[in-house]
Formats: C-alpha cells, structure tokens, sequence
C-alpha cells in the first residue's frame, strides 16, 4: 500500500512527538499544545511545498521564557509553546504569486490553533492589526514609551509600534 507524502509527514510529526517523550512521558505537554488537527495541517502544506526552497518550521518556547509575566517586557506570549514560521522561497520572480498564496493559505489554515499574535522578528509586512496583535495588552504601553523617544516615527521600519497620540 503506498503511503502519500501527508501520511508520511504524519508519521514524520509522531515521531518527533516521540522523541519529546521519556518513559514517564516527561514533555509530552510541550507536544499536545499542538492539536492533531494542526498536524494535519503541518503535513498537507509540508506535501505542497510550491518550491524546493520553500520551508516551515516549528519551535518550541520553552525555559526562561515561562518565568516572566506577560507585560515584563515586550513580548506578552510567555504562555505559548510552539511558534511556527512559514517561508515561500524561490530566486525565480515567476514563483512569486505561486509561494505567496501557499504561505497565506497556511497561515489561515494554522491560524486558528494560534495564540492570535506573533513573535515579530518573524514577521514580514503584515500590517498594523497584526503588530497589536503581537504585543496584546502591551501595545499601548509601548506606543506612549514610543511617543516619548522617538515622537516622529523615525524608526519604523518592520514591525512598527506607531508612536501614541500626544494629549
């Protein structure tokens, strides 16, 4: 019986989730934060990669990461454990709608087992409601810090915070 490369991709994610594990299943929580149906997901796209350059990749956050609070510092999502980055590459301009539309579409499909936001120096442009969903509850904070050093948006290159409305 052949196996599809989806399938294979499967089993390929079980066995990581195996590998995570010990005898005493030491781990294993890192592991279930990612819900079967989001590994379906890894495995179809992983099987339609557009270019053989083109890539995903799943991290887990772990360590000193979970020993902070939310508004400590910039970063809020000290309760996740995964960060997934999806990457349409190809030196080929022609490929450009073609990697596009696969790293879009696996963003939404993947989207709703996220946290909502992201971490920002994996981020591309992808427009202010995505940067205030990346900082949550600190992006106001931030925008008054911003207002205060740099008032006319100096640096905003990348994942701009927009510096908040002086009263």
């Amino acid at each position: 019986m052949s196996v599809t490369p989806a399938q294979a991709a499967r089993q390929e994610l079980k066995q990581f989730k195996g590998q995570l594990t010990g005898p005493d299943d030491s781990g294993y929580q890192e592991a279930r934060a990612i819900p079967g149906d989001a590994i379906d997901q890894h495995a179809k796209f992983g099987a339609e990669l557009p270019t053989l350059k083109s890539t995903f990749h799943l991290y887990p956050i772990d360590g000193a990461v979970h020993d902070h609070a939310p508004t400590d510092t910039a970063w809020s999502y000290r309760d996740a454990r995964w960060a997934s980055v999806y990457a349409g590459v190809d030196p080929d301009p022609a490929n450009a709608d073609l990697i596009r539309q696969w790293t879009v579409d696996y963003f939404d499909a993947l989207h709703p087992y996220s946290a909502g936001g992201a971490y920002v120096n994996m981020m591309m442009d992808e427009g202010q409601e995505r940067v205030r969903a990346s900082y949550r509850d600190n992006y106001a904070r931030l925008a008054r810090i911003k207002a205060d050093h740099d008032p006319d948006n100096l640096f905003r290159l990348n994942q701009n915070i927009q510096p908040a409305a002086r009263s």
